[in-house]
């Protein structure tokens, strides 16, 4: 049995040098996700962490408990393939055309209700016989949800799925749950505990989806999102390890830095309710932080663009991730597999910074010398 936060403190007080130890237990509350040194910091006596095998029982550990908070992934060992619909084609520039198309992430049964997903697939034409690396398009909160990354609207900074497919990737761009065309009631899908959980199975299924089509190489696949495409990118890449490079804009900071510690924002149930059901919305008590579920990504490639203005989510609890979720890179000899940026720019996705981060995606999924094959 797990002890609860305040024995978590005081067993990591107790651990602390003498000097160390005036620090409150609020203070040291703070830091029991975001320090990355112990095997299991609800248990200090399993010890510190000295090598990826260390690292791997503190991942175990991370995961079991995003599942207590999003509720727990469905097992996947018996899915087939996803059947999905063409149910437009429009030709583009260069070759490029954007299908849209329409599958099913849940067939009913075990899972409850079917469920059908709607998404624009951006494809090639031209050089048809090369298989291509491919990249899942992650919407920001926005009524359109799939049409803004696909360049039907929203913001130009945000039409990433169509700029990457204009650089030569196949690019996916779904809705999210209740988002576009993807109506979508939670309460009727009582097997999901959290909005978050079904968008990463959702997703998942996309990835089935891309590495059956003929036009992609399945061992290259990439995922990139904007706000809550974002943080959703990371919780994706943090449970599917084909992910090979994940990218995020505006996504994250660490809970104890977002609006001060409210975490109202993320209880919805398109997010985690019971963050303020079973943890009062309290930082504190919530048994995860982005420094984990970041370094549980690695050695796979991760990118952030963070700009210092963003209102949304506090720049220095970003800094304080990538400080901790670097160290475990480091003990992956993957230093240089982990990025970020900080632009000069509020709650956005700016030009130079995604022209940065397209360039970390090529060089992770090694584009130019895919598309001369």
């Amino acid at each position: 049995m797990r002890i609860p936060a305040l024995g978590i403190a005081l067993a990591i007080l107790a651990s602390l040098p003498l000097e160390a130890r005036s620090q409150d237990t609020a203070s040291v509350l703070d830091q029991v996700h975001a320090n990355l040194d112990w095997v299991d910091p609800s248990f200090p006596e399993l010890g510190r962490i000295q090598n990826v095998e260390d690292w791997q029982r503190r991942r175990d550990s991370i995961r079991k408990n995003i599942e207590v908070v999003m509720g727990s992934l469905p097992d996947r060992s018996r899915l087939g393939p996803v059947d999905f619909t063409i149910l437009e084609e429009t030709p583009l520039a260069d070759g490029l055309i954007r299908r849209k198309i329409q599958y099913v992430t849940e067939k009913g049964g075990a899972l409850g209700k079917e469920d059908r997903v709607d998404a624009f697939l951006f494809v090639h034409s031209n050089n048809a016989e090369i298989r291509r690396p491919a990249v899942l398009c992650l919407h920001q909160t926005i009524g359109i949800g799939k049409g803004e990354p696909s360049g039907l609207g929203g913001s130009k900074n945000l039409h990433y799925a169509l700029e990457l497919a204009q650089r030569g990737y196949v690019t996916l761009a779904p809705d999210y749950p209740s988002f576009g065309e993807h109506e979508y009631d939670f309460r009727a899908h009582s097997q999901w505990a959290s909005g978050s959980m079904k968008a990463i199975w959702d997703n998942m299924r996309a990835i089935d989806l891309l590495q059956a089509l003929p036009q992609v190489d399945g061992t290259r696949i990439g995922c990139i999102g904007h706000s809550l495409g974002g943080h959703n990118t990371i919780f994706t890449s943090f449970f599917d390890e084909r992910i090979s490079v994940a990218v995020t804009s505006c996504g994250f900071t660490r809970f104890h830095k977002y609006y001060g510690g409210n975490l109202r924002g993320w209880t919805s149930d398109r997010y985690m309710p019971r963050i303020a059901t079973s943890y009062a919305n309290n930082p504190n008590l919530v048994p995860f932080d982005f420094p984990e579920l970041i370094a549980g990504i690695a050695p796979r490639a991760f990118f952030t663009s963070s700009p210092i203005r963003d209102d949304n989510f506090d720049v220095s609890g970003v800094r304080e991730t990538i400080d901790q979720a670097a160290r475990v890179y480091r003990m992956h000899s993957a230093e240089g597999q982990i990025q970020a940026i900080y632009p000069e720019s509020a709650h956005d996705f700016p030009p130079e910074a995604r022209e940065q981060a397209y360039r970390f995606i090529d060089r992770i999924l090694n584009l130019q010398n895919s598309l001369r094959n």
